[in-house]
């Protein structure tokens, strides 16, 4: 007997998924701030910081690059309770996604900022610019620069894998799915329907990612030759 599709169960529920979709997108942008100031402050240190430092985000890097994203989203949810701290499931999500987007970013910086030619660095401080100064203009910004596409893809890969946070419940898309799938039984109509949401999604932050690329480098490269040509 041939299979009989059935997406107005699912079509009659869309708000739902769209519910689960806005906290996915609202998860996945926080955590691309906070994993970005993570993986900055990471790859910094791995290039100019005291050897204990070193050692410290080196080994935290490995360990997380080592393990699956779902065992460290568990010991974030089921395990710092028994130390005190108790996280409700999109808090514990967020944080997970945090910390192991700011190990993989720190890795991506750190190539950047190995890419910067020594040359530069000896110029700036003939011109007098302060160590703030040459790290913001002359090491992350052209950093940040060269690694971008490197970057948004991670964040893109970052928003995916966001749907095994519906392993704790927290409310993002895949849990809205399983909830609907649990009532309607249409499983194949819901996961096309949630599948085609992330492919948009997906579309959506490398979009996004191109505009603003767009924004800050070209406008940074602009500025430069402004004053180059002054």
């Amino acid at each position: 007997m041939p299979y009989e599709f059935h997406f107005e169960l699912v079509m009659q529920s869309l708000d739902r998924l769209l519910w689960g979709a806005a906290l996915t997108i609202r998860l996945s942008a926080l955590a691309m701030v906070l994993g970005l100031a993570v993986g900055v402050c990471a790859a910094v240190i791995l290039k100019n910081g005291p050897a204990y430092a070193r050692a410290v985000v080196r080994a935290y890097v490995e360990v997380i690059r080592s393990t699956p994203f779902l065992v460290q989203l568990f010991i974030i949810y089921f395990g710092l309770p028994s130390l005190g701290l108790q996280l409700d499931a999109n808090g514990a999500a967020l944080v997970a996604m945090t910390v192991n987007l700011g190990a993989y970013a720190a890795e991506i910086v750190r190539a950047g900022i190995g890419a910067v030619h020594p040359s530069q660095l000896e110029a700036a401080q003939a011109l007098g610019m302060t160590r703030w100064q040459v790290m913001r203009h002359v090491v992350l910004l052209p950093a940040l620069e060269k690694v971008y596409p490197a970057l948004a893809s991670q964040f893109t890969l970052m928003m995916l894998a966001s749907s095994v946070v519906s392993a704790i419940s927290a409310e993002e898309l895949t849990a809205a799915a399983h909830l609907l799938d649990a009532e309607t039984f249409r499983s194949f109509e819901i996961y096309i329907v949630v599948m085609v949401l992330y492919i948009l999604l997906a579309l959506l932050f490398r979009f996004s990612f191109w505009v603003l690329g767009q924004i800050v480098f070209k406008r940074r490269r602009r500025l430069g030759a402004v004053r180059m040509g002054a």
